[in-house]
Formats: C-alpha cells, structure tokens, sequence
C-alpha cells in the first residue's frame, strides 16, 4: 500500500533536508508532499532540490501564508489524488520522530480508520516545553473532551495517519477553522462519523531549530471555535459564521 505524508511549512530550512531523509529512511516505498507556504529562508528552494533527485519528495509551493489548516488539506487533497492508500502529516520541525511512524500502520493494520500520536497516554510525553506550554495544551485537551464528549486523550496532536476510505468520508474541506482548531474539530468529526481512531504513544521533543508557529491570535481562535462547536451540538445553531459545512 502506498503511504504519503504530508509536511506543511513555514520558515524551516534549518530542519527539512533532514526530516524529509529520516521519513524516507523509515518509509522507503513512501512519498511526502511538502506544502510550503512561500518561506522567505530558502525551504522550498531545498526541497525542490532534493525532489529532482528523488521521486518520492513532492513540492506545493503555494503564494503566501495561507494558514496550517488549508495547507495540511492541500498536502492530502493532494495525496490522495495520487492514488494514496494511507495519508497523513506531521510538522516539520523534529517534534514529531519519524521512527515512529511503524507503530501509526500498525495500528491501522490491526483495525483503525485514524491513527493519532498521542502525548496523554501511557507510553507518551513531551520534552523541553515549559510549564505554561505544559498547561496550556493538557488543558485544551481537557476541555475539549469534555465539551464535546470526546474518548481522546490528545484532541490537538498534528500527527496522525487516515486510511483513504477514512478521509475521504470525512471530508475535512468541509470545516472552516485553523490552527489547532482544526485538528481537535478533525479528530471530533472522525468520532462523531463512527471511526476507529487509535492513539498511538509519542514523545513530542519541542523543536531544535526554527521558531514556534504557535500565538496568541490562534489560541484565541481555537478557543473561540470550541465555544461555537459546543454551543452548535448542544442547539443545533452556530454562533457567526458555521464552521462546518
């Protein structure tokens, strides 16, 4: 089956060469579609390099900053046009080890629709995050679970992988919100559908190189998207906009 994984990116010539070679060396029949958001620092120059000399490195260079949400779609959408059986992504910046990428088609083998990395089970963590940082993602995974009676333990992780059936069915297109929004909405969206999600254990090192993409604007907006999601499942109408179609 062929596997294809999805690496959006923002500013990270410092990590790319080698992660594009570590998913390789551990997926040698795999492909990875890179998703650049025109970075300034040279990413997608490296990338596109390394693509002539390897077919499996895909590059989509898009024109600007266009968000995390729609360039992870992008990466799959893309994927799965290739005729992909397994899809997925992770980020770009070492957080997320490639040697445990086995474990995620174990777990697909063994029955899951949707494989999560998880930092909140036994067998997970994270590494070099401060105390606030510590707090501040335990707690949104809290509230997620509670608001929207989710069984997941890690409701934002960025690494997972979808069977094609998987995606598919959920059609992610169809949800209007970025950042960690999205994923925690994603991940709520495959349970609400039926699927089998399995979360597999990971330790999450914090970057090595190249700066956090978190901030302020976009904790603001997954909080603000968590209140509209709950209010939504509990009335059946959206506060603004929907951010589901």
């Amino acid at each position: 089956m062929s596997v294809w994984i999805t690496v959006p990116t923002y500013n990270e010539s410092e990590n790319i060469r080698s992660l594009l070679s570590a998913i390789l060396q551990v997926l040698p029949n795999g492909n990875v579609v890179v998703v650049d958001d025109n970075s300034p620092d040279g990413t997608s120059e490296i990338v596109s390099e390394m693509a002539m000399l390897d077919k499996r490195i895909h590059l989509v260079r898009r024109s600007g900053k266009l968000g995390y949400a729609s360039a992870i779609l992008t990466g799959l959408n893309f994927s799965s046009k290739q005729g992909a059986h397994i899809l997925g992504h992770m980020d770009a910046d070492f957080s997320h080890d490639p040697n445990r990428l086995p474990a995620f088609l174990e777990a697909l083998e063994r029955g899951a629709d949707l494989a999560i990395g998880s930092r909140y089970v036994a067998g997970g963590g994270v590494k070099g995050w401060s105390l606030y940082r510590q707090v501040l993602s335990r707690g949104a995974n809290w509230l997620t679970r509670t608001l929207l009676s989710l069984p997941i333990h890690d409701c934002t992780s960025g690494f997972r992988l979808y069977k094609r059936d998987a995606f598919m069915k959920l059609r992610l297109h169809r949800l209007k919100v970025e950042g960690y929004g999205f994923l925690y909405l994603s991940t709520a969206l495959a349970f609400w559908s039926g699927l089998k999600i399995a979360e597999v254990p990971i330790l999450f090192i914090d970057r090595r190189h190249g700066k956090s993409k978190l901030s302020r604007r976009i904790i603001a907006e997954a909080a603000t998207a968590l209140v509209k999601v709950f209010v939504w499942r509990k009335t059946g109408r959206w506060i603004g906009k929907p951010l589901v179609d």
